[in-house]
This record gives structure tokens, sequence and C-alpha cells, in this order.
């Protein structure tokens, strides 16, 4: 079907405006109860040479060299409170103290960062996945001597295919440890 020089005019003026392709489709419709495909109308705007506006450029997720960086953290506000008259309203807990609560929860807790070699947890990974749906596989040997056979899915979730020793779960320590040991591993193989 062949639109009217009015119409062309009108679907170059609604690209301009920055309509997306949908838009121009329903208003094609509305206005000159011309029906096309969305694939018809794709064509037209090329043909047309017309340039469709982007809100937003979209990133190509499959090459991380393109992503943007993350922005930047803020740097915490030191932890000083404001000297304030005697009998003055309680201030509200600054998010300095809210990180400082955080960290003393955490380290109660013993998860803690682990100095090199607090634990003998060795994790190796494979040369070849022959697993489907895994980008990597491989096998871990826990402080304890229980061995096993990990796994990282598509999602990037790590998980277990074979256990040594049924029901067994590692320590937290060694929980640990093996998370640091794959994710150095796993870095070293360009992950």
């Amino acid at each position: 079907m062949s639109l009217t020089p009015e119409q062309k005019a009108a679907v170059s003026s609604w690209v301009a405006a920055g309509d997306n392709l949908s838009a121009v489709q329903k208003k094609l419709t509305e206005q000159f109860k011309v029906s096309l495909t969305y694939r018809d109308v794709r064509f037209l705007v090329d043909d047309l040479n017309l340039e469709l506006k982007d809100p937003a450029p979209k990133v190509d997720a499959s090459d991380v060299s393109k992503t943007p960086p993350p922005p930047a953290a803020k740097a915490p506000a030191p932890a000083t409170k404001p000297a304030g008259p005697a009998g003055s309203a309680a201030q509200p807990p600054s998010d300095a103290d809210l990180a400082a609560d955080a960290e003393a929860e955490l380290s109660d807790d013993g998860l803690e960062d682990l100095p090199p070699g607090a634990s003998s947890v060795t994790v190796e990974v494979d040369k070849v996945t022959l697993i489907p749906g895994a980008l990597a596989a491989g096998t871990v040997t826990f402080s304890d001597g229980v061995t096993g056979k990990w796994v990282i899915d598509q999602q990037y979730r790590p998980g277990f295919t074979e256990i040594s020793q049924p029901g067994y779960r590692p320590t937290p320590t060694d929980s640990q440890a093996f998370m640091q040991q794959l994710s150095a591993q796993l870095q070293k193989r360009g992950f």
C-alpha cells in the first residue's frame, strides 16, 4: 500500500516529534484509516529515510566493555554528633552510625573478611564445562575433607551438584572462604 504525500508528511512530522513505531502505527489507523502492521510501519519509516528518536540509548548487555561504570559511592559522613543544649530532642542516627552498627553486627556473626590462608578450602575450576546451562564448574575441598562439585548457572548463581557427605553444610568460615576463592579463580579466568 502506498501513502499519499500528505500522509508521508504526517508520518515524517510524527517521527520528528519523537513518536515511536507503535504510536505512528496507531495514528495512521486513527487519522487516515490506514491499517499497517508494525513491520510495515518500520519499512515505511526506513523508506522515508527517517530516524526514530530513542528516549534512552540501550546498552548492549552482551559486551561488558560498553557498560557504563557504576556511580561512585558517596563517602560516609563523619560520625560526629553535634553538641546541643541540655534537654534538646534526640538527633536521629546518621548514615555513618547506621553503617557502623551494621558492620558491628556482621563482625558479631563471625563473617568478617578472612585473612589469606585462614581456611584450608581449595577451589578448582574445570578447564571445560560440560554441564548444560552452566557457565563454569569445578571442585571444592572443604577444611574438614568433604569434597564437592560446584557449578555457576547462567544467572551467575553458585550451586553444588555433588557433595561427598549427604546433608553436609560447610561452616560459615568455610562458606566464606569458598566464595572468596571461587571469585578469585573465576576472575583469573575472565569471568
